[in-house]
C-alpha cells in the first residue's frame, strides 16, 4: 500500500493482505541499501496468521519517494510519522541491521505503543569501513558487490538458496545498486546512541544473530544481548543477510518470540 508521510508517497508492504489497524502490527525494518523485499517470507507469514504487516521502504529507497534520511535519529522520527500516518497504535518492532538502530530511536518516541523489539543480525553500534563508504559514493554497484560478498555466509557464495530458482545475492545486488547505500552506511557509521537506547528499553526484547556474520560480528551482537539482559538465539550457517539468507530460520525465531507474548 501507499501512504503519505511528510508529504511524500511511501510504500508499505503488507504481506499480501489488506492492512488492518485492528490487528496487532508487526513492523519490519530493512537494513542499509535494502527494501521491503528482504522480508518476503516473513511478511507473508505474519499477514496470514493474525497480524498486520508494516514493512516500509525508507524514503528514497525503491518504491518510496523523498530524499534519503541521513541519520538514524531522523529514521526513527520518520518511522513514528509513518506509523501515525497509517493510524497504527501498538507495534512489534523487528529490525535487521540498520533497521534495528532505527527501532531503537523510534522506541522512546512511541513509548507504551511498543509491545516488543527484536534485533536481527545487528548490534548497538555498526561502524562501517571508510573504504566501503567511499566506494559506495563512487560506484554503488561495486560497493553492493563488496557488501554482499561479505554479507552472505559461505554456502551462499556457491549459489545455495533456500528459495528454489532464486539467488539472493543477485537479488540483493539489484536492490542495493538502485538505492542510497552510501547514505545509509554513513548514517550507521555516525550513530553512537545505540547502547544508551538499548539500556532504556522496558518492553520484551530478543536478539537473533548469525554465526557467520562478518558485517556486524556476532561478538558485538552478544554484547547487545547482554545489555538487554537476554540470551541471544544463534542461527548457524548464515551470514549478515539473515532475513534473505535464512528466511525460514529467521521466521521461526520471530514466530517463537512473538508467540510468547500472547
Amino acid at each position: 500500500m501507499y501512504i503519505q508521510v511528510n508529504g511524500q508517497s511511501t510504500f508499505i508492504a503488507t504481506g499480501g493482505k489488506t492492512f488492518d489497524t485492528s490487528l496487532p502490527t508487526v513492523v519490519l525494518l530493512h537494513g542499509s541499501g535494502l527494501d521491503h523485499r528482504c522480508w518476503a517470507l516473513q511478511a507473508r507469514w505474519f499477514a496470514f496468521h493474525g497480524y498486520s504487516v508494516f514493512a516500509p521502504d525508507l524514503p528514497g529507497h525503491s518504491l518510496s519517494q523523498g530524499e534519503p534520511l541521513t541519520s538514524i535519529e531522523d529514521m526513527g522520527a520518520w518511522l513514528v510519522a509513518a506509523l501515525d500516518a497509517a493510524g497504527v497504535e501498538q507495534v512489534h518492532l523487528m529490525g535487521h541491521s540498520q533497521g534495528f538502530l532505527m527501532a531503537l530511536e523510534a522506541a522512546p518516541l512511541l513509548g507504551s505503543r511498543v509491545e516488543s523489539v527484536m534485533a536481527l543480525a545487528t548490534a548497538a553500534a555498526i561502524p562501517v569501513n571508510p573504504a566501503l563508504i567511499d566506494t559506495a559514493k563512487a560506484d554503488t554497484s561495486k560497493a553492493a558487490d563488496m557488501m554482499l560478498q561479505w554479507g552472505f555466509g559461505s554456502d551462499y557464495q556457491y549459489g545455495l538458496s533456500s528459495v528454489p530458482g532464486m539467488q539472493p545475492i543477485g537479488i540483493g545486488q539489484r536492490i542495493m545498486t538502485n538505492n542510497p547505500l552510501a547514505t545509509d552506511l554513513e548514517a550507521c557509521n555516525n550513530y553512537s546512541g545505540g547502547a544508551a537506547r538499548a539500556s532504556s528499553l522496558t518492553c520484551p526484547v530478543q536478539v537473533v544473530l548469525a554465526d557467520q556474520d562478518r558485517m556486524t560480528p556476532m561478538r558485538e551482537g552478544l554484547k547487545l544481548a547482554q545489555t538487554l539482559g537476554v540470551k541471544a538465539q544463534i542461527i548457524n550457517g548464515s551470514g549478515h543477510m539473515l532475513p534473505m539468507e535464512a528466511p525460514q530460520q529467521s521466521l521461526q525465531a520471530m514466530q517463537s518470540f512473538i508467540q510468547t507474548l500472547k
